[in-house]
């Protein structure tokens, strides 16, 4: 059974790297590759041969990313997942209520250590058009983990005060809650300026808010958030969740649906320009997930390929390596590589 998972042009390849044969296979590859990316445990690759100053010999251009759990440290050797990473890095305890800590509802350190590994690669990338050397780059979970939580460090050292969980946090504003609408739809609502406040109140007809002076700075709202929040709350149930959005969406201010996952799939904007992009799965079911978040020239990226099956690319990705044709039959026929 292949163990490791090469991509190679966008093309996918199997090979066993526990065998010499597969070992070799896989360094004709990535002699001549110009990024290689692994998310072994620690020293797994060194201990195939297959780590960056090995590699580095042969292929000195060579950008070598690992994606790892520990940058270099008392941890480096413990296994980790995101879950983990969200655990002990503070994450968690800031995302549940008191004392029941929860993980966020996405993988988002496996993503963003992802994406830091990536702005490794790219800034390497760009010493080596200067310099002509590659080198070798490693991103983190943990490590990611404490740098998003980074501003609530922050918040310790300049107020003196830790940051409570976000689920019970005091709001800076008297207006940053999630309201029911008449039909049950929830919306959230930010007021976060006093010239906000204002258009707000005149939107929903507070005319009470608007006449009461004390209620013309954002400081002075928060003391009476209470107050604010029953008020706000029974008068948007009078309205449906569309007819609340509607009104917001008219004001300008800050709202949005409480939605799930599955409700993208029909999202407005992400169908209007690219936002979501048609693929193909293995299985042959088609659907549409979402785009890459960025613009360039004003274009959004698209599907380059389909996923592709395991394997589905071995052959011809081994032979632009350099392996003839009765090699590669070989691999295939000794279980060590799976072709298509």
């Amino acid at each position: 059974m292949p163990k490791s998972v090469f991509v190679r042009n966008k093309k996918s390849i199997c090979i066993d790297t526990k065998t010499a044969a597969g070992k070799a296979a896989a360094k004709r590859l990535i002699d001549t590759a110009d990024i290689v990316v692994e998310n072994f445990r620690p020293g797994a690759m060194t201990a195939l041969g297959l780590g960056y100053a090995a590699l580095s010999e042969t292929n000195p251009r060579l950008i070598y990313c690992s994606g790892k759990g520990f940058l270099a440290g008392p941890y480096e050797h413990r296994t980790a997942l995101d879950e983990v990473a969200q655990m002990m890095g503070g994450l968690a305890y800031m995302t549940g209520p008191p004392g029941k800590p929860m993980r966020a509802g996405a993988s988002v350190i496996d993503v963003t250590g992802a994406m830091f590994g990536v702005i490794g690669i790219l800034a390497a990338v760009e010493e080596r058009h200067r310099t002509g050397m590659g080198q070798e780059v490693t991103s983190s979970l943990y490590e990611t983990t404490a740098f998003l939580v980074g501003q609530h460090m922050a918040q310790l050292a300049v107020t003196g005060k830790a940051a409570p969980p976000m689920s019970v946090r005091l709001s800076a504003w008297a207006v940053y809650d999630i309201f029911e609408a008449g039909d049950g739809g929830q919306v959230f609502i930010g007021v976060v300026s006093d010239t906000q406040w204002r258009k707000f109140c005149e939107a929903f007809e507070f005319k009470e808010f608007l006449a009461d002076r004390s209620l013309d700075q954002n400081g002075a709202r928060v003391l009476q958030r209470e107050r604010i929040v029953a008020a706000l709350r029974e008068r948007f149930a009078t309205f449906s969740k569309s007819q609340l959005m509607g009104k917001l969406e008219d004001t300008g201010l800050p709202f949005a649906p409480v939605a799930r996952p599955e409700d993208l799939f029909d999202d407005p904007h992400l169908n209007a320009q690219g936002g979501l992009v048609d693929l193909t799965l293995p299985s042959g079911k088609k659907t549409r997930l979402p785009a890459l978040p960025v613009t360039m020239a004003g274009k959004r990226f698209g599907t380059y390929r389909d996923l592709p099956d395991e394997g589905a690319n071995t052959r011809e990705s081994l032979l632009a390596a350099g392996l003839t044709h009765e090699e590669i039959e070989q691999l295939i026929n000794d279980g060590i590589v799976r072709g298509a």
